[in-house]
């Protein structure tokens, strides 16, 4: 009867500990909701931005370093991506997690890949928590529900010809809404 009792109270305990953290037990994960994100610009007097920013949007979220080799790497291929989806709705979004104090050195990388999409800074490392970001680049395309339709972790090449048809899929639904 102990054992019975003991068994049913973890159970109870199992499952109001599932409905209380929910998303928390899987944070990020295709098919889910994205979590959020709080992040600044990089211009001279800082603006704050979080992913509600960027709602109803196909976004490419990209979680990055300067430091950070195979960033490097992908970087141009976000651009070309970037360049030839830009017109079409999608929203490229750079979230560079360098220290406190590397605002200069982001902005000198943006000014040397010859970047014009959204570069952020969030140097805390929650956005790495948040997104379970397991190393960095870590990337994320989120549909315009902020559904996460795709998760990359290392560097890829954004703008082959399935990557490119995929995101205008992801454009295509919904365009008319």
């Amino acid at each position: 009867m102990v054992v019975l009792g003991l068994g049913a109270a973890l159970g109870l305990v199992l499952v109001l500990a599932t409905q209380l953290v929910g998303d928390k037990v899987v944070p990020v994960a295709e098919g889910r909701r994205a979590p959020g994100f709080t992040a600044t610009t990089l211009d001279q007097t800082p603006v704050r931005r979080t992913l509600d920013d960027y709602r109803g949007q196909v976004v490419l979220l990209n979680v990055w370093a300067t430091w950070c080799g195979p960033c490097r790497v992908e970087m141009p291929s976000i651009q070309r991506l970037h360049r030839q989806l830009a017109p079409e709705g999608l929203k490229v979004v750079a979230v560079a997690v360098d220290d406190v104090g590397s605002e200069q050195k982001i902005r000198d990388f943006v000014a040397g890949m010859g970047l014009t999409f959204d570069v952020l800074h969030e140097p805390s490392g929650r956005i790495e928590r948040d997104w379970n970001a397991m190393g960095i680049p870590s990337t994320y395309v989120l549909d315009r529900s902020g559904t996460i339709r795709r998760m990359v972790r290392g560097s890829t090449e954004w703008d082959d010809s399935s990557t490119v048809a995929f995101v205008r899929g992801l454009l295509a639904d919904g365009a008319a809404k």
